[in-house]
């Protein structure tokens, strides 16, 4: 499946913003299920300085310096990926009380090693509550893999999806108290909860391709920003990425954006800035699919 993506955020300031400094984090990334056959980031107006690279978890940042004072600044990346299936495969993960000694196997620290991804990170601190809950949800579960499904199918019946009732910089046991949130906080309570039964859990940020009602028409810029998360099951199954928030495992309508430990790590636009007053922010997502042909 070949998509063609389209991404804007936009800002407008009551009052011009100076020494502004962006870190972006807006290119679909290369992963074993996944290529960005190609893609352009555009900022209008050009900032004064910008770099390309990748942090350490390999996901593309782009850094950007603006010297004059920003009314309205528009960042827009336009690119084609191309998603490739995958039906699961085989649930070849551990008992979770055999995960920690596949855990303590892994000599590598570099991006993906499940090390990383254990203790508290900025966004995601222990919780008791949550640990209660990944505890008790993951009882029964006979494999780290359907430890981590439970969690999902548990997330998934106890929350209601509200996109009023939280904003970006809500914690997750506030989320998880009012049982109600979306994607940011339903992915950032599964990871704590993960964590503390001892599975390796991270963040993924990313597009989601929406389906219209049927009968309907596809809407443009109707698609969507959306988070999840991976869970590391073992040496032989690795990484494995649910959706909670929808209660899936992650497929062909699921495009990574970028990887980390919580949505610090992902944050598509980061900066700091000086500006008096509001600001108004807006984004869209345009995800237009191009099925593959398979003859010949």
């Amino acid at each position: 499946m070949h998509y063609d993506i389209t991404l804007e955020i936009g800002y407008r300031f009551e009052h011009p913003a100076t020494a502004a400094r962006t870190l972006l984090r807006m290119f679909p990334i290369n992963t074993s299920r996944q290529t960005l056959l190609h893609g352009a980031l555009i900022c209008s107006p050009q900032a004064s300085e910008r770099r390309d690279e990748v942090d350490f978890f390999g996901n593309m940042l782009t850094s950007l310096m603006f010297s004059a004072p920003l009314k309205n600044v528009l960042f827009r990346f336009e690119g084609r990926v191309q998603r490739i299936p995958f039906d699961g495969g085989l649930d070849l993960s551990p008992p979770l009380a055999v995960l920690q000694r596949e855990i303590d196997g892994v000599a590598s620290l570099g991006p993906h090693s499940p090390h990383h991804y254990l203790g508290p990170s900025e966004r995601v601190q222990p919780v008791g509550e949550i640990a209660a809950f990944g505890q008790d949800v993951t009882a029964a579960a006979l494999t780290t893999l359907e430890a981590v499904l439970a969690v999902s199918r548990g997330l998934h019946a106890l929350f209601d999806f509200d996109a009023t009732a939280t904003d970006v910089a809500t914690d997750p046991a506030e989320a998880f108290a009012q049982r109600r949130g979306v994607c940011q906080d339903i992915s950032h309570v599964m990871i704590g909860a993960l964590r503390a039964v001892g599975i390796p859990a991270g963040y993924v940020s990313g597009f989601l391709r929406t389906q219209p009602p049927p009968g309907q028409p596809r809407l443009s810029g109707a698609d969507a920003m959306h988070a999840w998360v991976r869970a590391w099951c073992g040496r032989e199954l690795g990484w494995v990425e649910i959706d909670p928030t929808n209660d899936l495992r992650v497929a062909l309508d699921h495009v990574v954006v970028a990887y980390g430990r919580d949505y610090a790590d992902v944050s598509p636009v980061k900066g700091s800035l000086r500006s008096a007053g509001p600001h108004k922010t807006q984004h869209s997502v345009d995800m237009v699919p191009e099925v593959l042909s398979t003859a010949g």
